[in-house]
């Protein structure tokens, strides 16, 4: 199995950029970053590729999404 990327890592990657993403733009982001080939875990799941990882992400509240784009919600970012 691949190594495991933490989610927190992505999470970072769009709060250090300061940008807002589209799904696909963010999907784009974490491939230019972590390869194609990434799996990525959370604190409850793990082997996620970079869809699936941020349907997780968005299901769990950790985006805020409107018309312009994605953008991480700072008050829903767990610190461990």
């Amino acid at each position: 199995m691949p190594n495991q990327i933490h989610g927190h890592q992505v999470m970072e990657m769009m709060t250090s950029s300061n940008q807002l993403y589209t799904r696909n733009s963010l999907k784009a982001a974490i491939i230019a970053k972590f390869g194609a080939d990434a799996r990525f875990h959370t604190c409850s799941a793990e082997n996620l590729d970079a869809d699936a990882l941020i349907d997780f992400l968005a299901d769990h509240g950790k985006f805020r999404e409107n018309t312009d784009g994605l953008a991480i919600d700072a008050a829903k970012v767990c610190n461990h």
